[in-house]
């Protein structure tokens, strides 16, 4: 009996052991690292990141060597910090690490290797070190310069606005890309830059229009901005189904970088970044005008069901996973979605946003006839992409995105909108509002009431907290238009405003025939329209949309 189980224990001790990989024991020894408070306590720590690197040598990571190092450091055994450290500098990044660079010459590092610097291999280090850096930075900006070349474009040469119109719908100046994946610095301002990352599908070819998906991030309140991105931070993960049905589908994939201040969801100073990224990416990409989309988890998602609040003319139709349905920046005018679609993906143990609003919000979605979707997933929590179980609802996202399009001339707009910024939809744009004037009748706030809420207690235990608050805010006055043409005839209803325009297009209009505009029920424009050459190449520029092109326009003023 005794034989039987030494020899039970012998195995399972074996089992344990075969269960250990370089992750376990390094997350080990980085939980005893944060819980020393002496020497003992740094010892420990540092002989386990020493097992893990003896074990599995092909495993060693950024991470592992940077704790590593700061150990040795702390014990005061330089030989091995500067042996860890020499080999972290010239590390490229992995994981969800930092190039090794990165570690030794940021803010802190000092303090942290503060044992280390009257050492002269420590001056020695940084050398190298920002040698390292500088290679790195160079590499990108070549991979950079070579993301944006095109052939030159003689759109400026060409004198007839018809022919120029022609050119444009036609437009191709791309050409083929020598890598897959790209890391592209963004600028915010003169003083503050972020970045995207950009995954291509396999045998990229220039002559073919392709689809292309944002996803936006979540914890915006938790993240920086940082001028470059490695792969494995975007394609690996809670990402890992967006890389999988993107290759399957050939979809170009765009990752951009948010913070607590440039963001799409918490502020408006960072809210025209995803339009100007696609911007810059259609002048050296070939993109399906019509096939341009955003997805997003959390704040992300947020962030897409803001975009499609206040800014959808660019894009197709937009995605959510765990999605909270409101627009934080100003009003959230629920029936803009009827522009173009929303599908949310919800769990029910989401304390980001309680599946009793979800269904409160798809009864008002059903209620004014929206393109909106919800699938909800009983057991799981908010980090819901974290699970195998969600890769269904990439499934669905990209079975969507195959199918749908955007019809960049709807026949029906209605717009609701706050903040001038955000006065363009389609063929309408640069609307004014009139705050003083008096709301139409058919001009309504739709809301409803949230009496219940997730959140987690003391124990991290899932509860229901009564609540009593509205759905959405409204902080400022709107404005509103219902809009319509067929024919030449276009009609406009407005609430709140003053002023506005009214693109116009070949694919809209009979340019040989009279343009008749109707503003609430009276005659205001009854006049041929001409090919306006300045504004069709100008509004190109500004857009770099080969499909929504625009040869003129009509302001109309109440």
């Amino acid at each position: 009996m005794r034989y039987g189980i030494m020899m039970l224990l012998i195995f399972f001790g074996f089992f344990v052991e075969a269960q250990e990989n370089y992750s376990t024991i390094a997350e080990k020894a980085s939980e005893l690292m944060e819980e020393a408070k002496d020497e003992a306590g740094y010892r420990k720590a540092f002989d386990l990141y020493e097992k893990a690197f003896k074990i599995f040598p092909e495993s060693i990571d950024s991470e592992g060597l940077y704790s590593a190092s700061i150990l040795a450091s702390k014990l005061k055994s330089n030989d091995k910090a500067f042996q860890y450290l020499i080999s972290l500098s010239s590390v490229k990044g992995d994981g969800n690490s930092f190039p090794g660079w990165n570690y030794i010459l940021e803010e802190d590092a000092e303090k942290e290797y503060k044992n280390l610097l009257s050492d002269p291999r420590w001056n020695a280090l940084k050398q190298q070190t920002e040698k390292y850096k500088t290679q790195f930075y160079n590499e990108l900006q070549e991979k950079e310069n070579e993301f944006y070349d095109v052939n030159k474009n003689n759109l400026k040469e060409i004198k007839d606005s018809e022919v120029l119109y022609r050119a444009i719908r036609n437009f191709n100046p791309y050409q083929p890309k020598k890598d897959r994946d790209y890391s592209i610095a963004f600028k915010i301002n003169d003083t503050v830059k972020t970045s995207f990352f950009i995954h291509f599908p396999a045998h990229y070819n220039p002559q073919k229009k392709y689809s292309l998906l944002f996803f936006l991030h979540g914890a915006v309140r938790n993240n920086e901005l940082i001028d470059y991105q490695l792969a494995d931070w975007n394609l690996s993960g809670w990402n890992r189904y967006y890389k999988k049905y993107a290759d399957w589908n050939d979809v170009i994939m765009v990752f951009p970088r948010a913070s607590k201040q440039y963001n799409w969801m918490l502020s408006d100073t960072g809210f025209f970044m995803i339009p100007e990224m696609l911007k810059q990416i259609k002048k050296t990409i070939n993109i399906d005008d019509n096939k341009v989309f955003i997805s997003g988890h959390s704040n992300g998602a947020t962030g897409s069901f803001s975009y499609l609040m206040k800014q959808p003319t660019q894009f197709a139709g937009f995605y959510g996973l765990n999605t909270y349905p409101k627009v934080f920046t100003g009003g959230t005018f629920v029936e803009n979605i009827k522009n173009r679609s929303f599908i949310n993906f919800s769990t029910d143990k989401d304390y980001y946003y309680p599946p009793n609003a979800n269904d409160d919000f798809s009864k008002l979605m059903k209620g004014i006839h929206a393109d909106y979707q919800e699938f909800r997933y009983s057991g799981f929590p908010h980090w819901f992409p974290q699970f195998d179980e969600s890769e269904v609802a990439y499934q669905i996202i990209f079975k969507d995105l195959k199918s749908r399009e955007r019809n960049p001339f709807p026949l029906e707009i209605s717009w609701e909108f706050d903040d001038e910024r955000y006065g363009n939809i389609d063929w309408i744009f640069n609307i004014k509002l009139d705050t003083l004037s008096k709301k139409a009748n058919w001009h309504k706030e739709l809301n409803f009431k949230i009496n219940k809420w997730l959140a987690y207690d003391d124990h991290d235990s899932l509860k229901v907290q009564n609540v009593d608050k509205k759905a959405f805010d409204f902080p400022r006055k709107s404005g509103k238009i219902k809009a319509e043409y067929e024919r030449n005839i276009f009609r406009i209803e407005t609430s709140d405003i003053k002023s506005l325009s009214i693109n116009i297009s070949p694919e809209t209009v009979d340019l040989k025939e009279k343009v008749k505009v109707y503003v609430n029920g009276k005659l205001y424009f009854d006049e041929k329209i001409n090919y306006n050459h300045e504004y069709l190449l100008e509004n190109f520029f500004n857009t770099q949309d080969r499909e929504q092109v625009w040869v003129n326009y009509i302001d109309v003023k109440i």
